[in-house]
């Protein structure tokens, strides 16, 4: 069976954004792959989070994605932090990784161009442990986007560097992977494009949001003029809630609204309502998940300690013979 490396953040809280992208694909490839996920808890440390949020927010991550679906009996769901195997193989690997590539990374120059005080070594260094998570469990799979192909193709460069030194076939080379599916990309409340944490907290509708945040996030959500012309194409901005209607709101609602548009008698003000009231019928039953899970602190501990057990003994195997075919093996 292939196996499946993916990284989780663990700097935020789920939104519908990530729900219906990566999570979907998260829980058919775990019933068809051998699967890894993890909470990429050393990835944020180049920003320094308060030790305090950092726990929080891992523990309520692994939450959230137990909620949507991930299940820890058919796939290996860790925190990278729990495994010192990750670390180990960053270093072999960061020996074979030069100062040159690293620097045209262009995750690298755009986070130093946003953040020129905090330019340190962690984050120079980021695509090696990306790849070091990858090639932990000799992955054949990783499901990525457009903006982590680079990191990805660096994977390969820094596994096939590898290989040819150590004269082995040994780290395979990862490819980007996905179904062929059209995702529906969810668009964020302030028109900017897609729904992300990234684009201010306004922009996104979050699993564990009250239903008084969702009513006030989606009433602020940005509109254009009122239609005058009967039939016209909808701006981008009407198209924006229209498209979250569509994962949320039944046929005959959106029907309705579709109706008044094109005949000129919408009424924002009533879309947002509707729109806001099928966003909390759609959120509160994996929201109430969520918290219940979170005051199960047995459970949570046993899910986080039995994915370190099932990520240990692969990336063991791993480390123990990337450690041979390298020479450090003197006993």
């Amino acid at each position: 069976m292939e196996t499946v490396v993916s990284g989780i953040r663990s700097t935020g809280n789920l939104h519908l954004g990530n729900y219906f992208g990566a999570m979907k694909n998260f829980i058919r490839m775990q019933k068809e792959f051998k699967c890894y996920f993890f909470i990429a808890d050393y990835h944020s440390l180049t920003t320094h989070p308060h030790p305090s949020n950092l726990r929080s927010n891992v523990r309520q991550v692994v939450a959230e994605y137990l909620a949507c679906g991930l299940d820890p009996e058919s796939c290996t769901l860790y925190i990278q932090s729990d495994v010192p195997q990750v670390t180990e193989l960053y270093l072999l690997l960061n020996m074979n990784a030069y100062m040159g590539e690293l620097e045209r990374s262009t995750t690298f120059k755009e986070k130093a161009r946003k953040q020129p005080d905090n330019i340190n070594a962690g984050l120079l260094t980021y695509p090696v442990l990306m790849a070091a998570d990858i090639l932990l469990h000799r992955a054949s799979k990783v499901p990525v986007g457009k903006d982590q192909e680079q990191h990805l193709e660096m994977t390969r460069q820094f596994g096939n560097r590898f290989n040819r030194m150590y004269e082995t076939e040994f780290f395979p080379e990862p490819v980007a992977f996905n179904y062929g599916d059209t995702l529906v990309k969810i668009p964020g409340l302030d028109g900017s494009g897609k729904m992300g944490k990234s684009e201010g907290e306004g922009n996104a509708v979050f699993l564990v949001d009250t239903d008084e945040v969702i009513r006030k996030k989606v009433m602020k959500a940005v509109t254009d003029v009122s239609p005058t012309v009967p039939n016209t194409e909808k701006p981008e901005s009407i198209k924006n809630l229209f498209t979250l209607m569509e994962v949320v709101s039944d046929k005959t609602t959106i029907a309705q609204f579709d109706s008044s548009w094109n005949d000129c008698t919408i009424r924002y003000g009533d879309l947002k309502k509707q729109l806001a009231e099928d966003m909390i019928k759609f959120v509160t039953p994996i929201r109430s998940k969520i918290l219940d899970i979170m005051a199960d602190e047995k459970y949570l501990a046993n899910v986080m300690s039995q994915g370190k057990e099932k990520a240990i003994a692969s990336a063991s195997e791993t480390v123990k013979e990337a450690r041979r075919l390298v020479g450090i093996n003197y006993y």
